[in-house]
């Protein structure tokens, strides 16, 4: 990437709008979170910037260092912060940017034409929710640098001297524990995933992560950008195309670019990015990404006579079944609904993409027809399967109130009709659910046995999974529908708890269920209703006493206090003798929930004040559709590598992706 001059970047480029008061009080308006989320969100303020002079030109770089001491480090190539003295604060203009709200280069002034930021509050509002803040910068060969606690600076920005460091910008901070008091240590995981993300965004960038605490480091460098995306989204899916479809247009003072592959699956992936920030509820780019492509494509398929006279238009869901696509659009005045900016809301950025796509896509399916003829056909065979599970779908949804007369004949329902104190219990097999139904609260648990193991969803359609009677039971269970007719507002329960034996097969079928609710009912798992029960694998019996162990380590814990509370008491104990005998305690495994009985299973799994419940969240989607992917796919060659590299590793709690 060659980088641009930056001889005209100076303070009169910097506006400020207001004061920097409120981030202390109150940083979740800022920040969305003092927890986990909001002390990983701080890193994303500063790189951000350090990634918006890459997608200016101005830098080719940027490094990330995790401290030992708790700290971290980023650093760019870029122009380096302006540091000389605003003309309104009469502060050096680097001590305006960390140290007043709404100061920076991204309010007009020919700062940046394409930025991520929205508020332009980034840096200021790490540096107030910091112990400690260092900012370095480098401009023409020499050294600046000032340091700040809590927000305020210890003193002026010092110029330290000539250096032959490149020109650019340092951040070193250390979030405060008085305001994340969850946690302010890094996760070297999240840093990662951010940073071969901006990679794929900004190709020719490069991005580097290293962390002082395990010397463990990467770095990211994609000169094919969201190309290599859509590639790396695809990896253990069979590909329609060798190649993406890529385009990359202005329009105006707009970029946009495109990358699409259809692969064999039937789910659709489709990632839309402004200025680089992810837009997980869509927005204009997105409407009009999908107008375009479903226009290109019932054009092709009406001209080549693959898509008959007399048939309708294939649908958007149909045309969309197996694809694969990174939408990124570069705009100088982003509207993003609110700080969170998850949807774009540029009205004429819809008829941008919408344009780029009916005059580049159309190329591509006429200069590649045997990629197009596989892309049409695929949307052939989803419009029958569609067409086939739309008769079977309303025979199985439950219309009207939530009054039970078209629920399943197995569901042991609830008399609770209030959905957020009521929970169902998804019971493998009958033996369990019989102890279930009568160890149970009947006012606000809900029972759900279900026989054998469902359908791998995976590797199926709508209309094969509405023909599955298993699957069918659970949709009219939660009364939220499925595709088309799906509705979060019918949920009958707000905790839908997966309660299967703690084996392999019990593992297995909470994939299967798990796999299922990620791919047709993700609200229900994104809203956080989804949990795993986690039933005990020991009984230790003393006398009339008795104790459950969750695993073997909480077992040898139990038994250790035992033992040494009887040491206390002068009784010797022959470690090379059976312990458990000395100790008193009869010891009990557990082979599945069928062996306890209705007051055992209510005591261990199903009473609110004993139970242990993991909830399953999707922390990251991608990460979580690749996982999907690996272990319920055709490609049984990732599945023996995934399940080879993690078996030593593998928890209930490692289900929480």
């Amino acid at each position: 990437m060659a980088k641009q001059t930056g001889d005209s970047y100076d303070g009169s480029q910097i506006q400020v709008l207001e004061g920097l008061e409120p981030v202390r009080k109150r940083p979740g308006m800022y920040i969305g979170s003092t927890g986990y989320d909001g002390v990983h969100h701080l890193i994303k303020e500063i790189a951000d910037n350090s990634i918006d002079e890459a997608i200016a030109g101005f830098a080719t770089r940027v490094d990330v260092e995790i401290l030992e001491d708790g700290g971290i480090t980023i650093t760019d190539d870029g122009r380096g912060i302006p540091v000389d003295k605003h003309p309104k604060t009469g502060l050096s203009t680097l001590e305006t940017v960390l140290t007043v709200l709404h100061a920076g280069g991204k309010f007009g002034g020919g700062g940046y034409k394409v930025s991520s930021g929205l508020h332009g509050v980034g840096s200021s509002v790490v540096n107030a929710l910091s112990t400690k803040l260092i900012a370095e910068v480098v401009q023409k060969g020499q050294l600046y640098r000032i340091e700040f606690e809590r927000g305020a600076s210890k003193a002026p920005l010092k110029k330290i001297g000539a250096t032959d460091r490149p020109t650019g910008t340092t951040i070193t901070f250390y979030p405060d524990d008085t305001i994340f008091k969850e946690t302010v240590e890094f996760d070297y995981k999240w840093v990662v995933n951010y940073l071969r993300h901006q990679a794929y965004l900004t190709k020719g960038v490069f991005t580097n992560v290293i962390d002082r605490r395990t010397n463990e480091r990467q770095s990211f460098y994609f000169e094919g950008g969201i190309q290599s995306y859509v590639k790396h989204l695809n990896i253990g899916k069979e590909i329609l195309s060798d190649a993406p479809f890529y385009v990359e247009r202005q329009v105006e003072e707009s970029m946009i670019e495109v990358a699409v592959q259809y692969n064999d699956s039937y789910v659709e992936t489709v990632r839309p990015f402004a200025n680089n920030v992810l837009t997980p509820d869509g927005g204009t780019h997105l409407v009009g990404f999908r107008s375009g492509l479903t226009r290109v494509i019932n054009e092709y398929a009406r001209k080549s006579g693959l898509l008959k006279e007399k048939e309708e238009n294939l649908s958007g869901d149909d045309i969309r079944e197996g694809l694969t696509a990174i939408i990124l659009v570069k705009l100088p005045d982003p509207q993003f609904e609110g700080q969170t900016k998850n949807k774009l809301g540029n009205p004429e950025v819809r008829r941008y993409v919408e344009q780029v796509m009916n005059e580049y896509f159309a190329y591509y399916l006429d200069e590649n027809p045997n990629v197009a003829k596989k892309i049409v056909g695929k949307a052939l065979l989803a419009a029958r399967a569609r067409k086939a599970a739309r008769a079977a779908r309303d025979n199985i949804l439950r219309k009207g109130a939530l009054d039970g007369l078209s629920l399943p004949g197995k569901l042991s329902d609830c008399s609770s009709r209030n959905p957020a104190e009521s929970e169902i219990y998804i019971v493998e097999g009958d033996s369990a659910g019989g102890s279930a139904k009568s160890g149970r609260d009947s006012r606000t648990q809900a029972i759900l046995p279900l026989r054998g193991k469902v359908l791998n969803v995976e590797r199926a359609r709508l209309d094969r999974m509405l023909a599955n009677n298993e699957i069918v039971a659970l949709i009219k269970a939660l009364g939220v529908g499925i595709g088309e007719q799906f509705d979060i507002s019918g949920l009958r329960y707000h905790r839908i708890i997966i309660m299967t034996d703690a084996d392999v097969d019990g593992s297995h079928i909470s994939t299967l269920l798990l796999t299922f609710l990620f791919r047709y009912m993700k609200e229900v798992v994104d809203g956080g209703h989804v949990y795993l029960a986690k039933p005990p694998l020991y009984s230790i019996n003393r006398g009339q006493k008795k104790t459950y162990a969750y695993d073997e380590e909480e077992r040898d814990k139990i038994l250790q206090e035992i033992i040494a509370a009887k040491t206390e008491k002068g009784t010797e104990i022959d470690e090379a003798a059976d312990v458990t005998k000395q100790a008193g305690v009869t010891i009990s495994r557990f082979k599945g929930l069928g062996e306890m009985d209705a007051d055992q299973l209510w005591e261990t799994t199903m009473n609110p004040e004993n139970r242990v419940l993991v909830q399953v969240k999707v922390e990251d989607a991608e990460e979580a559709d690749a996982i999907f992917t690996k272990l319920m796919g055709d490609d049984v060659s990732l599945r023996k590598n995934f399940i080879q590299t993690r078996a030593r590793e593998v928890s209930l709690e490692e289900l929480d992706v």
